[in-house]
């Protein structure tokens, strides 16, 4: 998680103040919304230089390039929980230069649903694993022991049944959007998951994602033998992921965004130059550079400073 910048030294070789870009997002936004954003600003020492209006569509979002100020994002915290907004402040200059790489991850980020509960559904565990799903991605247990737990669930279930969970699974509302609108503009996705290979590739692929880093079944004949292949993909391992792949990509970790939900995002999230928390957990709202509260992935794109109209067709 990239800090906010501090003054850098202008050509007479007196300090100069960073700029940064100020990005507000409201489902419903009130007409006095900016104003107050602005009187805020304005109060923590901040001058508006520049207004862009990014969209309404899947939201309404703005950008304020802004100059000065101190801890912006503290001070915008109050006014954006009151009022509902997404609010996020990141250097000025650092978007739309060069490549980025987004990392998303799978379950209920980019995917409506929990692979792990609908396998379990299938081997008729469904109560008992989506409650140890949901105390892992509360962070109440660790991630690897209660990923094993879960799977050991899937005892002699028929690999058939991914098929079947495959097709039924659902995208997140603007998740092709985003991933097609990254690739319009020379950008990057990728998917870093506790889900499953077996599951996630043949989803992925067909979208052109091929950098995916998740777990993997063991499988004896036509079932599933309840055990892990390998190292599993936790949260300290997504991190690595995204580490990893931004450093075969070449992109520096300052030009990464990573998006996550759960307690075991938290490492990736403050690894890259941008954690967004989507419809997160309170804890990864409280970790992240910047929270996304609407059901609409693509969302993400006006962090990077896409309006609206630059937004390939889903």
């Amino acid at each position: 998680m990239t800090p906010e910048p501090g003054p850098s030294t202008a050509r007479d070789g007196r300090p100069a103040e960073a700029g940064r870009t100020v990005t507000v997002i409201g489902a419903r936004r009130g007409e006095d919304d900016l104003a107050e954003l602005r009187r805020v600003l304005e109060e923590a020492g901040a001058v508006v230089e520049d207004l862009v209006h990014l969209g309404d569509r899947p939201v309404t979002a703005d950008e304020l390039r802004v100059r000065g100020g101190g801890d912006l994002a503290s001070a915008l915290a109050p006014l954006a929980r009151s009022r509902g907004l997404d609010v996020a402040v990141q250097p000025a200059g650092r978007r739309r230069d060069a490549t980025h790489l987004v990392v998303m991850d799978a379950d209920s980020t980019f995917l409506q649903d929990e692979v792990i509960d609908l396998l379990a559904e299938r081997a008729g565990r469904g109560e008992e694993v989506a409650a140890i799903t949901a105390a892992a991605m509360g962070g109440a247990l660790d991630f690897a022991a209660s990923l094993r737990a879960r799977v050991a669930t899937l005892e002699g279930l028929a690999v058939a049944v991914l098929d079947e969970v495959r097709a039924d699974l659902r995208l997140t509302p603007g998740a092709r959007t985003l991933v097609r609108t990254l690739e319009r503009h020379g950008y990057l996705a990728a998917v870093v998951s506790g889900g499953f290979v077996e599951i996630l590739e043949p989803l992925l692929t067909p979208l052109g994602i091929t950098r995916l880093a998740a777990n993997r079944l063991e499988v004896s004949g036509d079932r599933l033998t309840g055990r892990v292949l390998g190292e599993i993909v936790d949260r300290a391992g997504k991190a690595r992921a995204l580490a990893r792949f931004a450093a075969e990509a070449g992109v520096p970790l300052e030009r990464t965004v990573a998006v996550g939900d759960g307690a075991n995002d938290l490492d990736m999230i403050a690894l890259a130059g941008l954690g967004v928390a989507f419809n997160a957990k309170p804890a990864v709202r409280a970790a992240a550079d910047a929270t996304l509260s609407v059901p609409y992935l693509d969302a993400v794109l006006f962090f990077l400073g896409i309006p609206r109209e630059e937004f390939a067709a889903s």
